[in-house]
């Protein structure tokens, strides 16, 4: 079996950004955080029609936005997930062309067909948009902050807990009918995530080693929802599902990598699915996964766990361990003493 559908068209080099207008469609519309303006507006043009700089992921506040844009023909994404998402949900709903710049390795947004929007606070991947190119400015991603860099392998690490689940799934019987357990899929998702365990030492430092190795991972993620006829089993799991319902507990922001490599973690408790050494990947490469460096508390991860079984089957999520293991006290503060006994206890 030959793998169909195509990755994203990616560039590395270095001073990218400021060939961008020279190419791009004019006048363009950049999507960027406010954060991050200040530091690229200088290799924009007189073409420039305009900035919008995200506030928010709701799909209402979104579509409101629509209405006020500027003229463009095209979009450049500029930034982090959320840049990169809102880029593609203008782009889409738009009908532009759409050039993607990653300032981090976060996430795998830059690479993923659909758009991630909230819908009263609970995730939906709607849309579809593929950029011209993505372009990976290695001084630029090696200057955003470390930690932002190294979570990044949260999109990646999740496939260790997702193939799990998706085959307890179809031992139970509990599989989708349109997503029938595949194992040249699931062997090729193991793949992608050796490439990136071989490398936690390269994409801790971010060398161009690390860079490469984790968005070519990235590439492929993004990419393979759509590839696989949008099956997320073999990419996401329990892993994904401890952050969505940790996020609709608190209502607060997070760095994605974090919660995300919090539920590798303990999605791989509750599986017994060599739940150490993935804790000690996590944190050789850098990413800390206690709840006070995200912050939050312990007790509000322990009531995302206790109501983590509730909260998949409300929001219509898949079968995985999440499904069948019973989260008690004991369980909570097991994994607390296993992150702390490997990251220390939190000094503040």
């Amino acid at each position: 079996m030959e793998e169909t559908g195509n990755q994203f068209v990616t560039i590395y080099g270095r001073n990218l950004i400021p060939e961008l207008p020279i190419f791009v469609h004019r006048p363009y519309l950049i999507v960027t955080m406010a954060d991050l303006w200040g530091k690229f507006k200088q290799y924009f043009d007189k073409n420039l029609a305009g900035v919008y700089l995200v506030r928010s992921l709701e799909f209402d506040d979104l579509t409101k936005d629509l209405e006020n844009l500027p003229y463009s023909n095209c979009v450049i994404g500029l930034g982090g997930g959320q840049a990169l998402d809102v880029a593609k949900f203008i782009a889409w709903n738009k009908r532009l062309p759409l050039f993607q710049v990653p300032t981090s390795m976060t996430v795998n947004a830059a690479f993923g067909h659909r758009t991630a929007v909230r819908f009263e606070s609970k995730v939906r991947y709607i849309g579809w948009a593929v950029p011209e190119a993505v372009y990976i400015d290695f001084d630029v991603v090696q200057q955003a902050p470390k930690a932002l860099n190294r979570s990044g392998v949260g999109d990646i690490f999740c496939y260790h807990t997702a193939l799990f689940d998706w085959k307890l799934a179809h031992e139970r019987g509990k599989t989708e009918a349109k997503w029938p357990y595949d194992p040249w899929w699931a062997a090729q998702s193991e793949r992608v995530l050796n490439s990136v365990l071989e490398k936690v030492d390269e994409i801790h430092d971010v060398t161009e080693e690390g860079i490469r190795t984790l968005m070519n991972a990235h590439r492929w993620g993004g990419a393979t929802f759509h590839n696989a006829g949008w099956n997320p089993r073999h990419i996401e799991g329990v892993d994904h599902f401890v952050f969505y319902s940790l996020e609709y507990l608190t209502h607060k922001p997070f760095i994605h990598g974090q919660p995300v490599c919090l539920g590798v973690y303990v999605g791989s408790e509750m599986q017994g699915n060599r739940a150490e050494e993935i804790l000690n990947a996590i944190y050789r490469v850098g990413v800390d996964i206690r709840p006070e460096a995200m912050g939050v508390t312990w007790d509000d991860v322990g009531q995302a766990l206790k109501k983590l079984a509730w909260y998949v089957d409300q929001a219509g999520l898949w079968y995985t361990i999440a499904s069948e293991f019973i989260v008690t006290d004991q369980f909570i503060n097991l994994v607390r003493e296993r992150i702390e006994s490997v990251y220390g206890t939190w000094k503040g």
